[in-house]
């Protein structure tokens, strides 16, 4: 399958500022992963053991909005994320969609150049879960509104990745 949208991570510039002090104002508090598996936004890999890592509180859609000029409104939410403590170079060449395994649910929420959440879907990712989330952002980005798209973990409503439309440009909004 080849894959047709790219799944954002963390920016670097933020990543940068979120290893400081986050996105609630909290001061970054790096730890040693001993069991690893944690779903790492930086590189949108789960974690080995032993690497150091960092729970912070980010606000994904502020930081977008912020780059376009646009105010997101009551739809600006903060959430607990994982990150590298350190910088980890980002996603490496993979094929497929970051933290996508069979059986698990996630959901994908549409906003439109406002920032304003458009709705969304639960997506039961059975098993074929790459399949599953690439027809969804079909749908989502068939919806001339739609700019972009947050994939989220169903159970805790974790933010996993952001895809943006395509042609999306934030000129006129």
């Amino acid at each position: 399958m080849t894959i047709r949208y790219w799944a954002r991570p963390i920016e670097e510039t933020a990543l940068k500022e979120l290893r400081v002090r986050d996105d609630a104002g909290r001061e970054c508090v790096p730890y040693r992963d001993d069991e690893g598996g944690a779903p790492l936004r930086c590189c949108l890999r789960a974690s080995g053991a032993g690497e150091r890592i960092a729970l912070v509180s980010y606000a994904p859609l502020r930081r977008w909005a912020a780059g376009t000029g646009t105010d997101p409104g009551a739809y600006d939410e903060q959430g607990p994320v994982f990150i590298h403590a350190e910088p980890c170079g980002g996603p490496g060449e993979g094929g497929g969609y970051p933290l996508a395994r069979p059986g698990v649910q996630r959901t994908a929420r549409r906003y439109d150049a406002r920032g304003h959440i458009l709705g969304g879907r639960v997506l039961d990712l059975g098993e074929d879960p790459d399949g599953v989330v690439e027809r969804a952002l079909d749908e989502a980005f068939a919806e001339p509104g739609v700019a972009l798209v947050h994939v989220r973990a169903a159970e805790f409503g974790c933010f996993l990745f952001e895809v943006r439309r395509p042609d999306f440009s934030p000129a006129g909004v």
